[in-house]
């Protein structure tokens, strides 16, 4: 597996982590969340030669899904998200577009996911946790192989993702970190939507126990 990581900013103080996995024998390629700055990921995607095959959007936030609609016309790609992110597409107050200052975002899924659905990159296998309480479409992408979650913005090193906003819900959040997240194993790497990647080891003394992360 080739895996990339590309900063990308928008209009929010914090970038956001778009990620490029690709199958090295097969070229196919999957981009998680392109925020923004396409020409960063095209250029990326160039550089490795890669057929794109999915633009996966951990959910209908701006700032994870601002460039998808363009990339999808550029380099090609189908769209996935949840089955509820597809319906919250339609909807600007819960997508969010107007509220970080950026221009309404008009964007239609090629396809819908769900809880436990298997998608494939090449010979890389992901598999889809419906994770809600950022919000009601947020979902993660793990590969058991290769010890890997993609969380979007369910969980961060050391805490969870805003539950302030449309159908978010501290509830939600809290069940599906501890019944999806938790349950991997310890040594699992958390690639989230913002910020540093962590582990499940880490984190789980915040959920499990209570306790702060310690940092070292």
């Amino acid at each position: 597996m080739i895996l990339k990581r590309l900063k990308l900013n928008t209009s929010l103080s914090e970038p956001t982590n778009c990620y490029i996995i690709q199958d090295e024998e097969t070229k196919e390629a999957m981009v998680i969340d392109p925020a923004s700055e396409i020409e960063k990921i095209v250029e990326m995607l160039n550089i490795l030669e890669a057929k794109l095959k999915y633009i996966y959007l951990t959910h209908c936030h701006a700032d994870h899904i601002g460039v998808a609609e363009q990339l999808h016309n550029s380099m090609g790609g189908k769209i996935l998200i949840h089955r509820n992110g597809a319906i919250n597409l339609e909807d600007d107050n819960v997508v969010l577009a107007t509220y970080i200052g950026s221009n309404k975002i008009i964007l239609e899924a090629d396809s819908r996911v769900d809880d436990n659905d298997v998608i494939h990159i090449g010979n890389i296998e992901l598999k889809i946790l419906h994770t809600p309480g950022h919000t009601n479409c947020s979902t993660c992408l793990y590969s058991e192989k290769y010890k890997m979650l993609f969380s979007g913005d369910t969980i961060f090193r050391g805490t969870w993702g805003r539950i302030d906003l449309p159908t978010g819900s501290f509830e939600d959040i809290i069940k599906s970190i501890t019944e999806k997240i938790m349950i991997l194993p310890e040594d699992t790497i958390i690639y989230p939507g913002h910020g540093k990647s962590t582990i499940i080891k880490e984190e789980k003394p915040i959920y499990l126990e209570l306790k702060p992360r310690l940092e070292y």
